[in-house]
């Protein structure tokens, strides 16, 4: 059995509105097993016998559709890279500034990404590329107005991206192996800021 994360972009913002019950039930109807939703901006563990990484995405992406009626795009990361991922994160914790990865399911988009955006200001946010990743820090009191943020909400980017807390990522792989809790694992006591959805957003 294979381990993924499965996050997607865009729900509970925008008008897309899924009980995680609701989603959990859908994931498990695909014969993958061990679905556990964490907090309720779209992410889900799951274990499956499929071998096929791309087959696994299309499905859930066909399925997520065609259940709750909106054009679902799906990021799915291996469990070790996720880990990787978290481990690797390059910006010491700051008092005032949140720690963001920026997931892409283009590796050439998220450079094109990268190479587009202006000359940044590293008092207020940083951002660093990592395995079919960028790494992204921002002051809290600049947050939206960021350039960064702005640039990677456009269109051009937005439609292959997503976005995720380091702290939402942190209790993802704190999920232990075959947990099916009954419903979205707790998201502790400090609600995770949103960003903007304009740019990037922490539910995706």
């Amino acid at each position: 059995m294979t381990r993924y994360i499965a996050l997607l972009r865009g729900i509970n913002v925008g008008g897309i509105n899924i009980r995680m019950a609701e989603l959990a039930e859908t994931v498990q109807s695909l014969g993958h097993t061990a679905v556990t939703t964490v907090l309720a901006s779209g992410n889900v563990v799951l274990e499956t016998s499929e071998a096929d990484a791309a087959a696994v995405k299309s499905g859930l992406e066909r399925a997520l559709s065609e259940r709750f009626a909106y054009a679902a795009w799906v990021v799915l990361v291996p469990w070790p890279r996720l880990t990787d991922t978290v481990a690797d994160y390059p910006f010491e914790d700051r008092v005032g500034w949140h720690s963001y990865v920026l997931f892409g399911s283009e590796p050439a988009r998220l450079d094109d990404l990268l190479a587009a955006a202006p000359e940044l200001d590293p008092n207020d946010e940083r951002v660093q590329r990592g395995r079919d990743v960028l790494y992204w820090q921002v002051r809290r009191a600049v947050g939206i107005k960021s350039p960064f943020s702005v640039l990677s909400g456009k269109a051009r980017f937005k439609s292959t991206t997503t976005t995720r807390n380091v702290r939402t990522l942190r209790k993802i792989l704190a999920v232990p192996h075959g947990a099916v809790p009954s419903g979205p694992v707790p998201s502790g006591a400090v609600p995770e800021p949103a960003v903007s959805q304009a740019g990037p957003n922490p539910a995706g």
